[in-house]
This record gives structure tokens, C-alpha cells and sequence, in this order.
């Protein structure tokens, strides 16, 4: 394994390559210890800690935890992600953007650039409304702002909006010259540099025996689940469905071509971890302004922010809900059975007992329907585990039935109180780049004639199909 590594610094180019990228994420995290001007930290740590297992946990991932000291790269990657998800929508919805898609390398650029300009737009609105809400939400007797006022506003909306419009640059700047893509390895970064704080977490419950007598069997039960949910993780993201194809033989000029049989991949999780982020970002926009005096001094909106709180069993179950419906939604966006079917059909392609055309169709769309719900069930379970062992569900605050599930144990309604730091979607995102960035490098060195990583034939397995 040495000497596969070491073949890395042996070509030049990838040499360049695999120091670039780590000198720009070096420059990353030097700026997530750079706070913004003006803000009462201790204040802001405090009431972070109160959110423990929120939905602005997620925001605070997706930045690498620079939201929770508020860093002049707070708004993270964020705003570049959302503004990604609008183009795509508009795409399927938007004819002549559709066709500036499809025009190939020129029209993605253009694409690209009304990203940019969108991303810096979202920067300031997203910025505006947390400096807002800082302002604002100062009372009973903690201020979050040292000197609050419309330069503290200003000042805020500027810092932040550049903080995130640079972390773009950053990851085009790693995606053109550097291995792997850009915008997930400064996320993947963000995440992993929490992993020792999390490791430290697990020692201290040891030492003190947080758990009684039962310490030291739940440290064990939770390193062998940490390993079981790694395996599980890379084997699903491997995992995908098969469909063989056969192309008939035409012959071309003088040549007779085709006759060859392959089969179509279909994943099982085709829509990676944006489900997640789709419906976690639903429900966490109102916590934003959790709290804002507006909030506080509405009874029916505590109410209801009380009821969406995580943990909560409304909130888990719209999480559930919002998991599967985007996974549907984000696969019938990036994957369309009619055009697979129009293009076999042109190129002579079929799928052996299906007819071309609309059965194909259908025959694929209905294939993808059932293992999309296998993957919304995965991204399910993946994602309420931190909740689980943070905090718990708390079923027995349901109204009328509440009662009949204070029987249950403590860690069910309470959680354990720990950290996951190494499963949920964390660990999805942690996997899914490790996995993909593996492949460029291994295919960077399989092309320079180099043994890759795999012990047979030089090349990462492909995926598992079911």
C-alpha cells in the first residue's frame, strides 16, 4: 500500500495536482478560524449548544462548523449548492435553458456563470437575514452583537458574502487543477476536521464513566456499529441494478457494427445525500429565526417551533416524508427513462423480451421506481441515526398518546448523549468523496501505466449490482 502511494508522488502531474489540492484546503481552514467583526461568540457557542441535534446542525456541517463561530466563511457552501439546485430545476422546466444545456461545453459555461451570479445573490440574502436575526434576537439579558447597529449589518452582509463567493473559487480553482470535486472535498474537509473532537468526546465518556456500569460495553456496541455502518455505507453506494441491453449487428459503410451486449447501471442510490440535504434544508429554514423576538413573543409560533424541534415526532416524521419524496423527485430530474429508451432505439439497442420504445420505457421506469424507494429507506435509517443517539424521538410528548410510550427505554425518548460524529450524513458524505476522489487518482494512475490501488486489475472495483 506504501508503494502504491509513494507511485502518486512519482508522476509529476498528479504530484501537482494532490499538493494544489491540499495547499487550497490548508487555505480553507485557515479561514474557518477567522471570525466575523463584531459578534459576541461566547453568546452565539451558548446558544448553539441549546440547538444541540437541530436542523442548523446540518447548515452548520455543510460549513465546516464555521456557523457556530461565525467565521468569515459562516454561510459555507451552501449558497453555491442551492443555487445549483434552482438551475437544475429550471432545466426540466425552462425550455430554453434545456437547450442551452444540451449545447454542450459552451452552454455549460454560460450555465456556470448564472450560477456564480446567483450564488453571491443567495451569499447576501442569507447573510442579511443572519445578521438580522442576530440584531434582533438579542434579549433576556444576552446580546449576540457587541455593537449592533446598521454597520454591524453592513459589515456582516460583506464579510460573509465574500467568505462564501471565495469559497467558490476555491473549489473551481480544485476541480480545474487539483483531483477530485471541488465544492465536496471542502465539505468533506469541514466534516473530518471534527473527527477528533469526537474521538475525544468518546475517551472523556470513558474515563468518566458516563453511563455507569454500562460504559464500557456501550463504547464497545458503538465502535462495532461505527464499523458496520462504514460497510454498509460503501456497499449500498456500490450497489446499483443492472439491466442488460443487446445491440442488434447494421453494417456502416463497409464495416458491420454492433452485435455486442452490455447492460444499463441503474443505482440504487442515485441521488447521493441531496435528498437529504433537500428536506433538511425544508425544515431548518424556519429554526433560522428561532430566536428572533418575533418568535418569542408569539405563543402559537413557539408552539409550533416546539413541535418541529428535532426529536420531536412531527418533525421526525416530515424529515421521513421529505427523505423519500425528494429522492423521487431528484431521480425523475437526473434520470429519464424516455430518453434512454429514444436513444437504444436509435443506435439499435433493446432490452431482450421488452419491445423498443414505450415498454422500454416503462419497463425501466418501473425498475427505477422500486429501487429508488430501497435507497430512500437506506438514506432513511442513515440519517436518523445521529438523531437517535443525540437526542432521541421523543415520542411521549405526542399529545393524548404520549403517556403510552413513557414506557419505553430512556435512550429511545432521550437519546444516549452522544456525538455521532462518524455515521449519518456525515459519514455518507465522508464516504461518497473519499470513494469518488479514490477513483480519480486510480485512474490517473492506471493511465500512466502505474498499479493502482486494487490488488488485481489496477482498477476500483465497480459497483455491486443487485
Amino acid at each position: 500500500m506504501f508503494e502504491k502511494l509513494a507511485n502518486i508522488f512519482r508522476i509529476p502531474d498528479l504530484r501537482k495536482r494532490v499538493l494544489f489540492t491540499m495547499g487550497v484546503m490548508a487555505i480553507y481552514r485557515l479561514g474557518s478560524q477567522i471570525p466575523t467583526p463584531g459578534v459576541n461568540l461566547a453568546a452565539l457557542e451558548q446558544f448553539f449548544n441549546q440547538q444541540a441535534g437541530s436542523a442548523l446542525g446540518l447548515v452548520d456541517l455543510f460549513s465546516g462548523g464555521n456557523l457556530r463561530k461565525l467565521t468569515v466563511f459562516a454561510l459555507g457552501i451552501m449558497p453555491y449548492i442551492t443555487a445549483s439546485i434552482i438551475f437544475q430545476l429550471l432545466t426540466v422546466v425552462y425550455q430554453p435553458l434545456a437547450k442551452l444545456q444540451k449545447e454542450g461545453e459552451l452552454g455549460q459555461r454560460k450555465i456556470a456563470q448564472w450560477t456564480r451570479y446567483v450564488t453571491v445573490l443567495l451569499g447576501v440574502v442569507q447573510s442579511l437575514a443572519i445578521a438580522l436575526t442576530l440584531v434582533h434576537g438579542s434579549g433576556g439579558g444576552v446580546s449576540y452583537v457587541l455593537n449592533p447597529g446598521a454597520g454591524f449589518v453592513f459589515m456582516t452582509v460583506l464579510t460573509l458574502t465574500a467568505g462564501t463567493t471565495f469559497i467558490m473559487w476555491l473549489g473551481e480553482q480544485i476541480t480545474d487543477r487539483g483531483i477530485g470535486n471541488g465544492m465536496s472535498l471542502l465539505i468533506f474537509a469541514g466534516i473530518v476536521v471534527g473527527l477528533p473532537a469526537g474521538i475525544q468526546d468518546l475517551i472523556d465518556k470513558a474515563r468518566n464513566a458516563a453511563w455507569g456500569s454500562f460504559t464500557i460495553p456501550a463504547l464497545v456496541i458503538l465502535i462495532v456499529a461505527m464499523v458496520v455502518i462504514v460497510a454498509f455505507i460503501c456497499w449500498v453506494e456500490r450497489s446499483e441494478r443492472r439491466i442488460p441491453v443487446q445491440y442488434a449487428k447494421r453494417i456502416v459503410g463497409r464495416r458491420l457494427m454492433g452485435g455486442q451486449s452490455t447492460h444499463l447501471p441503474l443505482r440504487v442510490n442515485s441521488g447521493g445525500v441531496m435528498p437529504i440535504i433537500f428536506a433538511a434544508s425544508l425544515l431548518s429554514a424556519p429554526m433560522l429565526f428561532i430566536g428572533s423576538n418575533f418568535v418569542r413573543n408569539s405563543p402559537f409560533l413557539t408552539r409550533v417551533m416546539d413541535a418541529l424541534s428535532p426529536g420531536e415526532p412531527w418533525y421526525e416524521l416530515l424529515y421521513i416524508v421529505g427523505i423519500v419524496f425528494f429522492a423521487y423527485f431528484y431521480i425523475s430530474i437526473i434520470f429519464r427513462p424516455d430518453d434512454i429508451a429514444d436513444n437504444m432505439r436509435k443506435y439499435g439497442g433493446f432490452i431482450p423480451g421488452i419491445r423498443p420504445g414505450r415498454r422500454t420505457s416503462d419497463f425501466v421506469n418501473e425498475i427505477l421506481t422500486r429501487i429508488t424507494l430501497v435507497g430512500a429507506v437506506y438514506l432513511v435509517i442513515v440519517a436518523l441515526i445521529p438523531s437517535m443517539l443525540i437526542s432521541g424521538i421523543h415520542l411521549n410528548d405526542l399529545w393524548l398518546v404520549g403517556g403510552f410510550f413513557e414506557r419505553l427505554p430512556t435512550w429511545v425518548t432521550h437519546g444516549l448523549g452522544v456525538n455521532f460524529y462518524f455515521g449519518g450524513t456525515s459519514l455518507l458524505i465522508v464516504v461518497g468523496v473519499a470513494m469518488d476522489t479514490i477513483n480519480q487518482v486510480e485512474s490517473q494512475l492506471v493511465m500512466r501505466h502505474y498499479e493502482g490501488f486494487s490488488p488485481r486489475s489496477g482498477r476500483v472495483r465497480g459497483r455491486r449490482a443487485w
